[in-house]
């Protein structure tokens, strides 16, 4: 029987975010929800709204025998602007910010380390808001939001074109 564990984050719109951890060997699932928030059992419109306080996120259940959480963490900052407060790319508002959820103390331990590497790398001159926070309640997105980029792939790889995503990361993080 597989192990599982499991490491939240949230890296702006959660369509983006599925596929870079989907095919890793190791990872059993990856999840679109939100979290963070103060309403319980958020829609999708709740979140969109801004008004719950819910990040949009995505849930990762891994083997840790196969795949470890610094590995994971070296996946997820690659993905996102970590100096942008006010959502990413041309997703703006609060549900779009950036945040590592850590599930216990050796995720936090772990996630500040690689935020300091990230901070001290020299790719970024703004500093680095991306928050490392306590792991709270999870809800995982309707159907429709699940493996996006395989049911909806034109539009999402519209979206993903328009937003800008891609020309950050190759101009960012593939230096």
């Amino acid at each position: 029987m597989a192990k599982k564990q499991l490491a939240t984050f949230a890296g702006g719109c959660f369509w983006c975010m599925v596929k870079p951890f989907d095919t890793w060997e190791g990872v059993h699932q990856v999840t679109s929800g939100y979290t963070g928030g103060h309403v319980e059992n958020p829609t999708y419109q709740d979140v969109k709204s801004g008004t719950s306080g819910h990040y949009e996120a995505v849930q990762i259940s891994y083997d840790p025998d196969i795949i470890d959480y610094q590995t994971i963490l070296d996946l997820y900052w690659p993905q996102i602007d970590p100096t942008d407060a006010g959502g990413q790319f041309h997703d703006r508002g609060s549900q779009y910010r950036t945040a590592i959820f850590y599930h216990d103390e050796m995720q936090a331990q772990l996630a500040e380390a690689s935020k300091q590497r990230v901070a001290s790398s020299g790719l970024f001159t703004a500093p680095i808001v991306t928050e490392i926070l306590p792991a709270t309640t999870f809800y995982p997105a309707e159907d429709y939001h699940q493996d996006y980029y395989k049911t909806h792939k034109e539009d999402y790889e519209a979206d993903r074109q328009r937003s800008g995503r891609d020309d950050f990361i190759k101009d960012h993080w593939k230096k």
